[in-house]
């Protein structure tokens, strides 16, 4: 009965890097386009396939060469880059910068075939570093431990879809999504045993969320200094509907990696756990 319920959660993740997925089919279900680079430590994640590059997830700036994303996004026999400093995602914007990832490193207990366990968290070395501009920011992490209280509001940000299989826009979207505290989102009747401690649910009004695409992109949340801060990674939504009520993102929680996030940039990863 578990494995049935594991597996059928992992049907409908928001897994973006697998080939089955169209990956020019993006964007935010319910949401708005952003304010040109009004995010200015959003990426896209992008693959090669015959020679073409194509956005597959999201990702967070966290340093001038450093990059956070979902571990499901990566995979040791794909090639990556990220894009910078982009709003139209077809267009060579001024100011934009593509650079090569140089090295992949996912948590080391980050286990595809688990799920609902958490730990879908990754960090890319970038081949240089990227040089900081209105354009371009590295994002502020919270404190280890912050956990925001219910109906907390942030905003999802990506090239995700606009509805379950849907289409993509070419522009950066956002979508405003209320925090759903631990104890609400693990009750039988919304995500139950499916959720844990290390993530952070948001939204399930049935109307926004997060989508194919999205994966490994932040939820942003707004301090009470006015400091915009990454409190999650886009990790998986139902297989019932990207919005589907009561099943709300499910994002893993970054103030549970902080420390996890120093070690790696300050002294490497693990000799397992590194692509």
């Amino acid at each position: 009965m578990i494995r049935t319920l594991l597996l059928s959660v992992l049907a409908g993740a928001l897994i973006c890097g697998i080939p089955a997925l169209d990956p020019d089919a993006s964007r935010v279900v319910g949401g708005e386009n952003a304010t040109p680079n009004s995010w200015p430590w959003q990426v896209s994640l992008q693959s090669k396939s015959l020679g073409i590059w194509s956005h597959i997830c999201g990702g967070s700036l966290v340093a001038k060469n450093w990059v956070v994303t979902a571990a499901h996004c990566i995979s040791s026999s794909k090639t990556y880059r990220v894009v910078l400093g982009r709003h139209r995602l077809s267009t060579e914007e001024s100011g934009s910068v593509t650079i090569q990832v140089s090295k992949s490193v996912v948590h080391e207990k980050w286990n595809s075939n688990q799920l609902s366990n958490g730990n879908d968290i990754a960090l890319l070395k970038l081949a240089s570093s990227v040089t900081l501009s209105s354009k371009i920011q590295t994002a502020s992490l919270p404190p280890a431990g912050t956990i925001l209280p219910n109906n907390y509001p942030c905003y999802v940000t990506g090239w995700g879809r606009l509805q379950t299989n849907g289409a993509s826009p070419d522009i950066l979207q956002q979508g405003k999504l209320l925090v759903v505290d631990f104890a609400t989102c693990s009750s039988p009747s919304w995500w139950g045993t499916s959720v844990k401690n290390n993530m952070v649910c948001a939204g399930g009004d049935g109307v926004t969320s997060s989508c194919n695409g999205d994966s490994g992109g932040p939820l942003n949340c707004q301090s009470s200094s006015g400091q915009w801060q990454v409190h999650g990674i886009v990790s998986f939504g139902s297989s019932l509907g990207c919005n589907y009520p009561r099943k709300p993102s499910v994002f893993t929680r970054v103030s549970n990696y902080i420390d996890w996030i120093n070690k790696v940039r300050t002294t490497g990863p693990d000799k397992n756990n590194h692509f």
